[in-house]
Parts: structure tokens; C-alpha cells; sequence
């Protein structure tokens, strides 16, 4: 049932009102002043107020702007003298609904209530479908209650606040742009935009006009002046995707960005200065990449302010039946199929594969076992062929090649514990002394 409130202090004018509207099956609560108001909404979901303009305590046109910042999804209708028309206009650029005058209007108040209401729910929606975009983007979103990925998630809520300069690293497929949207969403530039862009997918020529945008006449075709993805996300966030590949000269450019918030568009001789956190993202080697002459060591200390390492798949198998069940769940839901369940040697197929596309790879083999089920449950049979392939040599390798297996599997063990030897002697159940000749005869870094 939809909610109405009315603030006035005549009482015979509330309760005409609330007759009326109690006749069209709202319920209907009243009060004389904003005080009471106030109160009335702290315990009760109001749809629309209906407000008198001048009350005991305080103007109506001042109540509806603070109205709007509190109750964003309540609608306010303003009950204006005759006469005092302004009032209601003023309301209406404080927030409000629409006005009617007082006694005058009694049969306009259904339909413009009516009309309100409308506007109530196509408001809740918008909140929803936001607040919906926000936990998908949040760090409650991201999957998985292994220890290592607690930790990165830990280290990037820390920085999240702040305006710190984030280079996030790791294998491809491991969540870079999602760590990189929660980061922007925490962050008090999460109500500005955050854009994207990957620098491996575009030419020198086309990424600089992306990044930085051009002047009119910069080039043939160039008929207007075009804004590039930092003026674009000016306030907000610049997602830089697989920076390492980005060229040596465009290199130059960002390293201005960082250092002096501006930059030139194609063809343009006047600086265009913007506001933006920058975060980016690479999984190369960036210290080599510098030794190689591929990469800039000055831009390099500038965009690795803060380095956040994210794990990869294989370093943290206990997420991986977790992972598998979320995507179970949603390939179900899109196919409308019901697979509910895996097999055990299903789950143990998972948990021995090597995953060098990671997360994204754990995707695709869940959604393509969903296509080739026939059943509720996903069982070796539905896995990939490519998959079995794979998974076969490992198995051949590892039967031949003991020593390949232990390098690996201290490696792991390494990771988990974010490097920590004499933690990871103790969950490998050897000396330390034996550890470090093992990393020393296994070349292990």
C-alpha cells in the first residue's frame, strides 16, 4: 500500500485531506510541523508528502531541498496560499513534486498524487539498479576467502581512500579491472566516472587520440574538437589496462598527466588540465621491460606508488570450488537450465588443472560444461576436450618429472605465504634449512 504523509498545522485542512486521500486506499498519516515530520519519517517509508508551505517551525519550501537529500525516493506535492505562488516554484527548484493551491485544488490532488507515485517508483528502480551496479563493484564482491587474496583485498581497501597512484600486477585473468572498479567505488571519486581502457587493443596513433583527445583540424576527418578519456573522467578515475604495452613516447605523455594533471591533445599547443586518479594495471615484468629498454623507469616510479600483486588461480585452490559454484549458478540462470551440483572427480579436475588464464579461464570451462550437460550435475564428461588435454600432460609430467612437481609446489606454498620461509617450513612440514636448499637447487625467486 503507498504511503502519504501531510504536514499542516490547520487540522480541519489535514483531515479533509486525508479523508480524501484515504478513500483512494493510500494510508494516510498526518502531522502539524516539521519536527513531528521528521520523526514520522525516521520510523515510516513515506511515498509522498503533501506540505504546506508555511508551518510553526520552519518554512516547507526549505523542508522539500532537505527532504530530497534525505529521502531521494520521496516525493513532495507543496500546499501554497493563494496568491503565493513563487513559494511553490521555488519548492519545486528545492526538489518538490509540483504545488497546488490551498482549498482551491482539492479535486487535483488524486491525479497529481498519482503522478507522483509514478515518478516514487521509477526512482526506487534507479536506486536499485545503483545500489545493485555499486555491490557489484565492491570488494564484498569479489569471490573467494583464501588468505592471499584476503590480503590484496585488504591492501587495496587501504588505499582505496586515498588519491595514491595503483599498479595492479599479476597473471592474465585474475581480476585486475575488478579490483580496479572496487577501488574506484570505495573511493570519494565513486560518484564520477570511471573509464577503462586497454592500452594493448589500439595503435600508437589511436591511443593517444583516446587517451588525450584531438583539436579540430588535428588530422583528415578530425571536423570537431574530441575530448579523450582523461578529460572525459576529469574528477574521477582512468583505468590504464595492460599498461606495459603502452609506447614509449605516449609513455612521455602520461608520465605529464602524473606529474602536472595536464596534457596536449592532437594537434593542440595549449595544455588541458585535469583531475584524475590513475590506476593501471600489466602482467609483464615491468622492472625488466625497463632493463629492456621497453619501458620507462621515471614513469614506472610514478605509477607504482602503491603495487597491489594478485594471486594467481592456481595459489589459491580453496577458491576454486567457490568460484566454479557462482558461475555454475549464473550459466544455469542465463541458460535456464537446472545444474545444481559437480562431481567429486569434477571439482578434483579443477583443483589439478594449472589455470594459466586464471579466473577468466575457470569461466569459460564452467559456462562450455554447462552447454554439454545433459543432467543436474557436471561431471568430467562435460568437461572440455582442450581441458582433458591439458590435464593429461600435467598428469605425464608430474609422473616423470617428481622434481618439477616439488619446484611447484613450494612455489605455491611461497605465495601463500606471501614469501614468508619459515611459515611456509612449517606447512611443508620441513626443516628450514631444507627449504633454503631446495630454493637454492630449484632456482626459486
Amino acid at each position: 500500500m503507498n504511503t502519504i504523509l501531510i504536514i499542516d498545522d490547520e487540522e480541519k485542512i489535514r483531515g479533509l485531506l486525508s479523508r480524501i486521500l484515504s478513500l483512494e486506499g493510500f494510508e494516510v498519516f498526518q502531522v502539524g510541523d516539521l519536527k513531528s515530520a521528521l520523526k514520522k519519517l525516521e520510523r515510516t517509508e513515506i511515498d509522498v508528502i503533501v506540505c504546506d508551505v508555511k508551518l510553526p517551525d520552519g518554512s516547507g519550501v526549505d523542508f522539500s531541498k532537505i527532504l530530497k537529500e534525505k529521502h531521494p525516493a520521496t516525493e513532495t506535492i507543496m500546499l501554497t496560499a493563494f496568491g503565493n505562488i513563487p513559494d511553490g516554484v521555488q519548492a519545486i527548484k528545492n526538489g518538490a513534486f509540483d504545488y497546488i493551491t490551498k482549498g482551491d485544488d482539492n479535486n487535483k490532488i488524486i491525479p497529481l498524487i498519482y503522478k507522483a507515485l509514478e515518478k516514487v517508483k521509477l526512482n526506487k528502480r534507479i536506486f536499485n539498479l545503483e545500489k545493485q551496479l555499486g555491490n557489484r563493484f565492491s570488494f564484498d564482491s569479489i569471490i573467494g576467502k583464501s588468505k592471499i587474496l584476503k590480503a590484496a583485498i585488504e591492501d587495496a581497501e587501504k588505499v582505496a581512500n586515498t588519491d595514491a597512484t595503483v599498479l595492479l600486477t599479476g597473471e592474465t585473468g585474475t581480476g585486475k579491472e575488478v579490483f580496479a572498479q572496487a577501488i574506484h567505488n570505495s573511493s570519494s571519486r565513486s560518484k564520477q566516472n570511471f573509464i577503462a581502457i586497454n592500452c594493448s587493443a589500439f595503435s600508437k596513433e589511436l591511443l593517444e587520440n583516446e587517451l588525450f583527445g584531438h583539436k579540430a583540424g588535428a588530422f583528415t576527418g578530425a571536423v570537431k574538437d574530441s575530448k579523450g578519456i582523461f578529460e572525459e573522467a576529469n574528477n574521477g578515475t582512468v583505468f590504464l589496462d595492460e599498461l606495459g604495452e603502452m609506447p614509449l613516447d605516449l609513455q612521455a605523455k602520461l608520465l605529464r598527466v602524473l606529474e602536472s594533471g595536464e596534457f596536449l591533445k592532437v594537434g593542440d599547443s595549449k595544455p588541458t588540465k585535469v583531475d584524475v586518479r590513475i590506476i593501471a594495471a600489466t602482467n609483464r615484468d615491468l622492472p625488466s621491460e625497463i632493463k629492456a629498454g621497453n619501458f620507462r623507469e621515471d614513469l614506472y616510479y610514478r605509477i607504482n606508488i602503491f603495487n597491489i600483486i594478485l594471486p594467481a588461480l592456481r595459489d589459491r585452490i580453496s577458491d576454486i570450488e567457490i568460484l566454479a559454484d557462482y558461475f555454475l549458478r549464473f550459466f544455469s540462470a542465463k541458460s535456464s537450465r537446472k545444474i545444481t551440483s559437480f562431481s567429486e572427480d569434477y571439482l578434483n579436475s579443477l583443483k589439478q588443472h594449472s589455470w594459466k588464464g586464471n579466473i577468466r579461464e575457470l569461466r569459460n570451462v564452467i559456462e562450455r560444461s554447462v552447454i554439454l550437460a545433459d543432467g543436474e550435475t557436471l561431471n568430467t564428461n562435460t568437461l572440455p576436450s582442450d581441458f582433458k588435454i591439458q590435464n593429461s600432460e600435467v598428469k605425464i609430467m608430474s609422473a616423470f618429472e617428481l622434481s618439477s612437481a616439488e619446484k611447484i609446489h613450494i612455489q605455491r606454498v611461497l605465495n601463500y605465504t606471501n614469501g614468508n620461509k619459515t611459515e611456509t617450513a612449517k606447512l611443508l612440514n620441513i626443516a628450514l634449512t631444507t627449504l633454503y636448499r631446495k630454493i637454492d637447487e630449484y632456482k626459486i625467486s
